[in-house]
């Protein structure tokens, strides 16, 4: 371990728990989120109906939504890669339909690159290039198709100019293209975000030329657009994805460039709310950007205005999961401002908005779990676990926990990314025989992790909106689940994991699979939903100590009383406790100035005097919070 971390922990433990405490949890965050309508049409078409979808589409035609058209077909595209039954449907049933077309024409753009991959040319095989040229090729009649049936439409000029990217077009091409989308829109995002990439040094311009492109659309672009954040993806660009050239010999000719795109950019994400949906795009490549350029409370400042819309890019550059990545990172960050933060000072607060307080709002995530034991060994097993937890019966064998939310969490739980109730988990169940399902829900997905003896053995995640998961995972977690739970034969298990839709039923499903209590009634509704249970029962957060006191100490088959429990004390306590505090403190006054006191005789009644005062206000805070106030104690 090197000396500054050492140094700098001190600070960390002290201000992480604060700083980014208004930032939403990790189990909130969602990759894409689609809004209403759109999840309703995605969900649909995962179970085959592409009624929602047509009328959606329909809506944006009719009144010339293009940005959100766009923005609805490019999702559809992708829902209809691994499923296009729906969409096969739809052509079927009205082969003239411009948004069935439109959609189509996409569907090709994405299967052609999804064989070639993301990776530069020369990871790409020889086999791949020619599939992914013979796609484009079937492609050009279904585009030209698409803008035929809808002349005023921008989208299929958008969808052109990704295949002049992908196809090799040469300039006079591109710039054919480029002229029929300024013709419909001049302003539309999509069209110049396809043109910046064409224009990048990577692909068939130059840094220069895309800096020069992306500039001159943010300048003519009417207030509030998001074509202000062009200049930023051009300066993601020319510093993380091509990090090559950002070494010339001497200075950086575009590092004035890539600053003033930030500022722009910053000044444009100040006229959205924080966590507009419709800003998340530029606001995650924002935070990306000013982390990169060293501005770290700034980063904050971007992550708070994100919320729960995390996008797949910028992060899904960085690995295989863009959700993960991004919350690593914003943990990330919120660490490094808490090692740069002095230890007495103030954190730095939310310029763009005031905290979020720990009340609940609906549509926030929520966790329950279904331990196979009584709840007298959940809580003689859950004793230091550094979370307050509910417990309820929910069988004569298996008990409901769930975490009570706390204004002020445990200092041991600061640096963790987790929910409460998932870190708790691992925790109580460190050395016991019988496992733990930990089920989530939030209206995105629902989700389940099996913890055995302190170890996450499997995860799985249900979501609406995605194609089935791979059948090797899920065999791996099927098989994981029957043998914690002692089922024969994984077989149902799987086909309910793979299972798409409608991720509330599946979830169910599996616990009657499992043989396992139903979630309590209101799961995913609202906060706590096992206070109203009978036999419901809270076990308070312990510091350390008070926990191994209480394990010593607590009979098995017994909820423990809750630490600091309000105690009576007599009028002479208070008295012989603030008698020693004013001893002690005259004591260590005198030691501290006298000359010929030695340091040591100094420091023993200081410590006295710091203990007294320590038990005295612990005390005072107890009859405080008492029944009946300050008159408890005198009862």
């Amino acid at each position: 371990m090197r000396l500054p971390f050492l140094l700098t922990l001190p600070r960390v433990l002290r201000h992480s728990a604060s700083i980014g405490a208004d930032l939403p949890p990790d189990e909130a965050v969602v990759v894409d989120a689609p809004d209403t309508a759109l999840r309703t049409a995605l969900t649909s078409a995962a179970e085959g109906d592409h009624g929602p979808a047509r009328e959606l589409l329909a809506a944006t035609r009719e009144h010339t939504q293009w940005e959100l058209r766009d923005g609805y077909v490019s999702r559809l595209a992708e829902a209809a890669l691994h499923n296009p039954g729906w969409l096969d449907a739809w052509l079927t049933e009205s082969p003239e339909d411009p948004d069935a077309a439109l959609v189509r024409a996409d569907l090709c753009i994405d299967r052609a690159w999804e064989i070639r991959t993301a990776e530069r040319a020369r990871h790409v095989s020889r086999d791949q290039f020619q599939a992914f040229f013979a796609l484009l090729e079937d492609a050009a009649p279904l585009i030209g198709r698409a803008a035929d049936l809808n002349p005023a439409d921008p989208v299929p000029w958008r969808i052109a100019l990704t295949h002049a990217r992908g196809g090799q077009a040469p300039r006079d091409v591109f710039e054919e293209y480029w002229s029929q989308a300024l013709a419909r829109d001049p302003h539309h995002y999509g069209c110049h975000a396809a043109a910046l990439q064409y224009l990048c040094a990577k692909w068939y311009g130059s840094h220069e030329e895309m800096f020069a492109f992306a500039e001159s659309a943010a300048d003519a672009a009417p207030p509030g657009s998001k074509l202000h954040a062009l200049p930023l993806f051009a300066a993601l660009e020319y510093v993380v994805l091509s990090p090559s050239s950002n070494t010339p010999a001497g200075a950086d000719p575009y590092e004035p460039r890539v600053a003033a795109a930030v500022t722009r950019a910053r000044d444009l994400s100040a006229a959205y709310e924080p966590g507009s949906h419709e800003a998340a795009g530029f606001r995650n490549h924002l935070a990306l950007m000013l982390l990169r350029t060293g501005r770290w409370d700034e980063a904050l400042e971007a992550f708070r205005s994100i919320g729960v819309h995390a996008t797949k890019y910028p992060w899904a550059h960085f690995g295989d999961d863009p959700r993960q990545e991004f919350l690593e990172t914003r943990s990330g960050i919120r660490i490094h401002v808490a090692t740069r933060t002095p230890f007495f000072a103030r954190p730095p607060q939310s310029r763009t908005a005031p905290a979020l307080t720990p009340a609940w709002t609906p549509g926030a995530p929520c966790a329950v779990a279904i331990a196979a034991a009584r709840p007298a060994d959940v809580a003689q097993a859950a004793l230091m676990c550094g979370v307050s937890l509910r417990t309820a019966p929910a069988t004569a064998t298996h008990t409901y926990v769930e975490a009570v939310p706390e204004t002020r969490p445990a200092k041991r739980s600061v640096l963790t990314t987790e929910d409460p109730l998932t870190t708790a988990a691992d925790n109580f169940t460190t050395g016991e025989k019988w496992p733990t399902l930990v089920l989530r829900r939030t209206p995105e997905r629902c989700g389940l992790t099996l913890f055995l003896k302190g170890r996450p053995l499997a995860t799985h995640e249900w979501n609406a909106t995605s194609p089935a998961p791979d059948h090797t995972a899920v065999t791996a977690t099927a098989e994981a689940l029957s043998r914690a739970f002692v089922l024969p034969d994984p077989r149902p298990l799987i086909h309910i994991l793979r299972s798409t839709g409608n991720p509330p039923r599946h979830q169910s499903d599996l616990l009657a699979a499992l043989s396992l209590p139903p979630l309590p009634a209101g799961f995913g509704d609202r906060p706590e939903v096992l206070d109203a249970l009978p036999g419901a029962r809270v076990l308070t957060r312990r510091g350390l100590l008070a926990g191994m006191r209480s394990t010593m100490t607590t009979q098995d088959g017994e909820h423990p009383s809750p630490p600091d429990s309000p105690e009576t004390r007599p009028t002479h306590w208070w008295l012989l406790r603030a008698l020693g505090l004013l001893l002690f403190t005259t004591a260590a006054f005198y030691g501290w100035k006298a000359p010929d006191v030695s340091p040591l005789r100094a420091t023993l009644p200081t410590l006295a005097a710091l203990f007294t005062a320590g038990r005295l206000t612990r005390a005072w805070r107890q009859r405080r919070r008492a029944p009946g106030g300050a008159t408890a104690a005198a009862e």
